[in-house]
């Protein structure tokens, strides 16, 4: 199904637990849209607290410098990463993946999903259907399907942690953004209808808006915006660390990174 190499080798909304001290040792992560941008950012992140990453994207390229970063800045903390080459809108391949990792290690601790896709800004009327049928098969589809095949997965672990990135396009409905914002929106219910439907377990799901961040997608829809205005993903990714960490009770709860703080979802 999916080809996997093994690797080679702080915010004032949280308490203060020091410098990284392999907070995430033996545990179990997926990251989606790990090839670049703030997905490669959270896997190095991961790793660097000594988890185990399962680093999923498109560019086989981006995933290898992943894996060689990981090996470089990661070994002292146990970090390690499998590669998992694979687009998300290859919803076969997805529905295998929780058998494999099941097959593999029984459990999974950690699920960040995080691939995306903006589609473009453009009013309502003018968006093609292949573009928006695309953005949702991204942002939404490949997500729910993930939750299909990761659910029991999650659910095995100890503290299984779940954090989908939504975006504040979702509640500010801002012209031309439509179909990105139509389906962060839906993502948004995806979640906080499955938080609710695990309730009962040890299962945490919640949601997070990363903000404006630099990044190839936010220069996409920002041409003219400076990028030295903008947070870099590593920043970011430190937030995502302390929104899958074992001692985090939040459950159906929004994470807004430029605030700092916890929003009902």
């Amino acid at each position: 199904m999916f080809r996997c190499w093994p690797s080679a080798r702080a915010l004032d909304a949280f308490p203060k637990t020091g410098f990284s001290m392999a907070r995430l040792k033996n545990r179990i992560a997926l990251v989606t849209g790990a090839s670049r941008g703030i997905g490669y950012r959270t896997a190095l992140a991961l790793a660097k607290e000594g988890a185990h990453v399962l680093a999923l994207g498109r560019t086989v390229g981006g995933l290898e410098e992943l894996d060689d970063a990981i090996g470089t800045e990661a070994a002292e903390a146990g970090g390690s990463a499998t590669l998992i080459p694979l687009d998300v809108t290859d919803y076969d391949a997805l529905d295998r993946l929780g058998a494999s990792i099941d097959e593999r290690w029984g459990r999974l601790d950690i699920f960040i999903g995080n691939a995306g896709m903006l589609g473009g800004l453009t009013p309502l009327g003018h968006i093609e259907p292949k573009t928006f049928e695309k953005v949702l098969a991204i942002n939404l589809t490949a997500n729910w399907r993930l939750v299909r095949s990761l659910d029991p997965l999650l659910k095995a672990s100890d503290a299984g942690r779940a954090l989908l990135v939504s975006s504040g396009a979702a509640r500010s409905c801002k012209p031309f953004w439509g179909s990105y914002a139509i389906s962060k929106a839906a993502l948004e219910a995806l979640g906080k209808t499955w938080a609710a439907e695990s309730a009962a377990s040890n299962l945490k799901v919640n949601l997070v808006n990363p903000g404006p961040v630099r990044t190839a997608m936010r220069a996409q829809a920002m041409p003219g915006e400076d990028p030295d205005t903008l947070p870099p993903p590593s920043e970011v990714a430190a937030a995502f660390v302390e929104l899958v960490l074992p001692s985090v009770t939040q459950n159906g709860a929004l994470y807004d990174v430029p605030s700092r703080s916890w929003k009902s979802a």
